[in-house]
């Protein structure tokens, strides 16, 4: 007879059609591993196969009360016959049941030659796949118990009905079978269900000792890094005593703690990045209300590691340099034009200009211990971890934006330009002036909180005045509205994409920036190029625009294409290079434009066009320089690299709104110096920011609960509505502020600081 294992697998005699001389011969049939296998008797499994058929593909099928078939598609087909009914639907059930693992495994064997790569994950992956397989045979189980216990109910269902006792004996020896039928279904599924079981108990055992294994990596790993930071701090201050005894002996003294040290002369052993990762990742988050707070902080981080680190020695300062730099100061502000003597100095107009400041305070030289900020994220959740401002420059990302209108003279020369085309390329330079920042610039600015505004009313000397706020946290977005006193209006949302690929962050801007000159009316479109942050983990940091940018003009159908080439070391290009083009709508070439986002842009009017060996070639008029940059202000390297202007955007002023970030605290902390001060400030104001956006959700809920609508977040000074030019959704600007300003009326502006 038939001796049924634990799993699908099953042996047991069958009989086997030949020929027509010898009929069916008994045969010793053993089912494994999706294989039926026949031998003439058992004493022949240990050397001599009589044949074999794959399940895999195969057809069963039955055909009376005893027969069966299975066919693999014409090329082999058995004829077998059981001693009973019930023989025959055991052996059925099991070859069924070895099909289906069969297909499930072989399968689960193409995916497994496509990765094979982590053993943890690999581990569970194919304890889920056994799992799927339990099921799949449950569900199979399942199937059968049904068919058979549909077939049991028609055969009571007809001995009910019977009429007379004639048929009693044969509907009664029917429903026998069709009730044996339904007990082997049972038991099958009983077994299918206790080997679910088993698989997953072994399953939730093994993954309890892998967790506690990633338990034990986690706590050696925070011994491991406690040491380091114990080292770092040995060799740091070992360091300083070196550099206090190689001094002047009148210039001995204690080393200040700010003083930073190469990190050249020490390089500690790096721990295994999958630990880190590990450490870093913290606990995982199941509440729904910290699945934001779980994006910010990944979007933070791969933002926020963009470190610069100093690698050269410093000296402090003597008496005599402190007299040196005096002078330099004092040379320096004789040499600017805009530096007053009485705080007022007359503009050529006749209106008063106000006296503006030319620099910030020095960067503090804290050294950035990189061990100590892992020590400290060490059993931590990701969301709850403080980025410290060591990683940032003293401004908003509201004031950054704000200087791409540094070279607005640009803009205010376009405006006297008749020629759309002409114009169009002076736009074109002007676009690319707001990236010559960005080649020395790589400390990140403070992301702005949700309602925080900034502006910038600079007419009384450079022409303009700008309003920003930050209008929506998920997704960030800032809303940006500029008008020229000479008569153009600027506007754009600014709204980015990040890709952290360990070695570099690519950074892709969204949203489209807006220039109409009033006069004109020429309305001109722009999408602003990617950015790429290199060497985020090892090397000196440095900054890469590249990609394409199309400006339009919407009132004529002239285009400008600009494409910024992507740096290569292979490639002969010089670096930081633009080139392109202006065409009208006729698209005729007018002006081909070339130079470098960090230093100029020269454009050439084509003045003619002909064909040779069947190529267009244009001859153009001298080279006319659209834009240069403005000479970098010596030894700004201490003070964050900051140009003037940027110097003078987070000057404190009188009658701003009380969201200004003028006002932020611990970016106010930071420009002064007071690091400390300001890493404790910012942790505040982030988590006065979560608990507030909790606060809304949750009445959000009660509000959804109760059956009434809750009216989402909206921006104090923008407003949204479908863009004209575009047909996409944009925030519109008021124009309130500025009266609001006039009048002082600030009720309308949330707390945040």
């Amino acid at each position: 007879m038939s001796d049924k294992q634990a799993d699908p697998d099953m042996k047991g005699w069958l009989y086997k059609w030949t020929n027509y001389l010898k009929g069916y011969q008994k045969r010793w049939f053993v089912l494994s591993n999706g294989l039926l296998s026949y031998y003439r008797s058992q004493a022949e499994m240990l050397h001599t196969c009589r044949g074999t058929i794959s399940l895999h593909g195969a057809v069963i099928h039955t055909e009376d009360s005893c027969n069966f078939v299975i066919s693999n598609g014409g090329t082999q087909t058995f004829h077998l016959k059981a001693s009973s009914e019930v023989e025959r639907q055991k052996w059925v059930t099991a070859l069924e049941l070895a099909k289906a693992k069969a297909i499930r495994q072989l399968e689960s064997e193409d995916e497994d030659e496509e990765d094979v790569s982590e053993s943890g994950r690999d581990d569970v992956s194919n304890t889920l796949k056994v799992l799927t397989a339990k099921l799949e045979d449950l569900r199979t189980c399942h199937d059968l118990i049904m068919k058979h216990g549909a077939a049991l109910q028609k055969s009571l269902a007809e001995l009910e009905a019977l009429d007379s006792t004639q048929d009693l004996t044969a509907k009664i020896k029917t429903v026998n079978e069709r009730a044996t039928l339904f007990r082997i279904s049972s038991n099958a599924m009983i077994n299918a269900c206790n080997d679910y079981v088993d698989v997953s108990g072994t399953a939730g055992r093994k993954w309890q000792r892998l967790l506690q294994h990633e338990r034990d990596q986690r706590l050696r790993l925070e011994d491991m890094v406690e040491q380091l930071a114990r080292q770092h701090s040995h060799l740091e201050q070992e360091a300083k005593e070196q550099m206090n005894q190689a001094m002047p002996p009148g210039l001995q003294g204690p080393v200040p703690s700010s003083a930073p040290v190469a990190v050249n002369e020490y390089r500690p052993p790096d721990p295994n990045p999958e630990q880190v990762k590990e450490v870093l990742s913290g606990h995982s988050h199941s509440e729904d209300e910290e699945e934001n707070e779980f994006e910010d902080a990944v979007e933070e981080l791969a933002e926020n590691f963009i470190v610069h680190v100093n690698t050269s020695q410093a000296h402090r300062r003597s008496n005599s340099n402190v007299s040196q730099l005096s002078d330099e100061m004092a040379s320096l502000n004789g040499s600017q034009a805009t530096t007053p003597t009485d705080g007022i100095v007359a503009q050529a107009n006749g209106r008063p200009k106000r006296q503006r400041r030319i620099r910030v305070p020095d960067k503090p030289n804290y050294p950035i211990n990189l061990w100590s900020i892992m020590k400290n994220c060490i059993g931590k959740e990701l969301s709850k971890i403080p980025m410290p401002v060591n990683f940032s420059e003293p401004l908003s990302f509201l004031q950054r934006l704000t200087e791409d209108f540094e070279y607005s003279d640009i803009l205010d020369r376009a405006v006297q330009i008749e020629d759309s085309c002409e114009q169009l390329s002076l736009v074109a330079a002007f676009t690319v002036s707001s990236y010559a920042t960005t080649a020395v610039r790589t400390a990140k600015p403070f992301n702005p909180l949700l309602g925080e505004t900034y502006e910038c009313d600079r007419t009384d000397d450079l022409g303009w005045r700008a309003l920003n706020e930050q209008v929506s946290h998920h997704p960030p977005i800032v809303a940006q509205y500029v008008e020229g006193t000479s008569g153009w209006h600027s506007w754009q949302e600014f709204s980015m994409s990040s890709k952290f690929r360990g070695k570099y962050l690519q950074i892709i801007p969204l949203g489209i920036a807006h220039l109409k000159f009033l006069a004109s009316g020429n309305h001109y479109t722009w999408r602003k190029v990617s950015t790429t942050v290199h060497n985020m983990i090892v090397g000196k940091l440095w900054l890469d625009n590249h990609g394409e940018m199309e400006i339009v003009n919407h009132k004529t159908g002239d285009k400008c294409c600009l494409k910024f080439i992507p740096y290569s070391y292979f490639s002969r290009e010089i670096p930081k290079k633009v080139t392109g083009y202006v065409v009208d709508s006729e698209g005729t070439f007018k002006w081909f434009i070339t130079g470098t986002w960090d230093e100029k842009i020269e454009a050439c009017r084509v003045t003619s066009q002909s064909m040779r060996a069947g190529k267009p070639v244009y001859e153009t008029g001298p080279p006319k320089v659209l834009w240069k940059r403005n000479p970098i202000v010596p030894d700004s390297e201490k003070y964050y690299n900051f140009t003037k202007l940027a110097c003078q955007l987070n000057e404190p002023e009188e009658n701003v709104s009380p969201t200004d970030s003028r006002h932020r605290p611990d970016q106010r902390l930071m420009e002064e110096g007071m690091w400390d001060e300001a890493n404790a400030e910012k942790l505040r104001l982030e988590e006065k920011q979560r608990a507030t956006r909790r606060r809304r959700e949750a009445e959000a809920e009660q509000a959804a609960a109760e059956g009434r609508e809750y009216p989402p977040y909206c921006p104090t000074w923008f407003v949204k509505e479908t863009d004209d030019v575009t047909g996409a959704l944009i925030f519109r600007f008021t124009h309130e502020y500025w009266d609001c300003k006039e009048k002082q009326e600030w009720s309308r502006c949330p707390d945040i600081f």
